[in-house]
């Protein structure tokens, strides 16, 4: 065990929202209320997985909704100490743990939080390795742990029990109850004991987040490459790098869709990227702009798709991509637990409404793969 202080949100922060694959929320608000609570009430003690007692019980904390909505509707942790109260309730055992749901952007700043202000030890892990929008999409529903009972509140106190007949259900209660909150709210779900833990997360998770942050850090301090040592610790692989010139954007149903069109620079002069994202980027095509030859696939979900900023190595989440930006396009393998059948019937291009099957970012790289029509 070891304890997550001041210095270790920062770097989580950094780490997290390349994770995030352009979602999960904004970390920069996540690191501003975990060093608050930490600053309040004493650093985090992280568990290894491993280290979890088989009779302990552990609350996965999230957020659900539009990512673009926590710039005008800022999170609270109000509501935390009567959702995990209400959660316990619901599963009939107190909860010892806390954990995040997903590893992206703010949800994995917000559990840091939570553990701090519940002086409750949090999970090294999550149920992800990354950031997707929809409940059934966690490793852990996958799995086969059902994601009810869920307990959702907003910033007024108000506590809301969901019970859905399998997790689908579940997602299309909580998401239109979201809506009804202000189209996002903090949740907790998925609870899962000790014992079963170790067979429903991606361990170590929040340690990859951290490792990737001071990673970052470390190469400006050297006046390295921080996109290139980042990605080093993900088998992670530059797409392109360009200019962002034009982005479309819309929120609807508790979800941020986006499209960004960027223009190469350098040696990509002649391609053009094109984003495709559903709150966390879900496809990138490239295309030749001297010849009239289609896009093709340059990654896809359930694959990591990453933004960052060329200049400063940053990670850019959905809701700061900008015109004129300058920024570098990279992928990088997911857990290889999504790569199953029954995984990518949930979190694959089909389930997004794509009309093209998913084929790993490794087989992309360096080859040209025509996008079916």
């Amino acid at each position: 065990m070891r304890c997550i202080d001041e210095t270790a949100v920062a770097d989580i922060a950094v780490g997290a929202a390349i994770l995030g694959t352009g979602g999960g929320g904004d970390p920069q608000l996540g690191m501003l209320m975990a060093r608050s609570a930490i600053r309040e009430h004493g650093p985090v003690p992280l568990l290894d997985p491993a280290e979890v007692d088989p009779e302990g019980f552990v609350a996965p904390i999230a957020m659900m909704g539009a990512p673009a909505v926590a710039k005008e509707k800022l999170p609270s942790l109000h509501p935390l100490p009567a959702i995990v109260e209400g959660f316990a309730a619901a599963h009939g055992r107190p909860v010892s743990h806390v954990m995040p749901a997903e590893i992206g952007g703010i949800a994995a700043l917000i559990p840091i939080a939570a553990a701090a202000v519940l002086r409750l030890p949090m999970v090294d892990a999550d149920m992800m390795g990354r950031a997707f929008p929809q409940l059934p999409m966690l490793l852990s529903s996958i799995a086969g742990v059902p994601t009810s009972p869920l307990v959702m509140g907003d910033e007024w106190g108000s506590t809301v029990v969901f019970r859905g007949r399998d997790d689908q259900h579940t997602e299309r209660l909580a998401r239109t109850m979201c809506v009804e909150m202000g189209a996002s709210a903090l949740m907790a779900l998925s609870g899962v004991g000790g014992s079963r833990l170790r067979s429903a997360i991606v361990e170590h998770s929040v340690s990859l987040a951290e490792r990737l942050g001071q990673a970052v850090r470390a190469a400006r301090r050297e006046h390295a490459d921080p996109i290139d040592a980042a990605l080093a610790l993900i088998d992670g692989t530059r797409l392109f790098d360009g200019k962002v010139v034009d982005v479309e954007t819309r929120t609807t149903g508790g979800f941020t869709h986006l499209t960004a069109t960027m223009r190469g620079l350098g040696a990509d002069a002649d391609q053009e990227c094109v984003l495709r994202s559903q709150n966390e980027h879900l496809v990138a095509l490239m295309r030749d702009t001297t010849t009239a030859a289609p896009p093709r696939l340059a990654a896809v979900t359930p694959d990591l798709i990453m933004v960052f900023d060329t200049r400063s190595g940053e990670p850019v989440t959905t809701e700061q991509l900008r015109f004129g930006a300058r920024v570098t396009v990279a992928a990088a393998p997911c857990d290889p637990r999504y790569r199953s059948a029954d995984a990518l019937a949930v979190v694959g291009p089909d389930a997004f409404g794509y009309d093209f099957g998913y084929v790993p970012v490794e087989d992309l790289t360096g080859t040209t793969v025509g996008v079916r029509s």
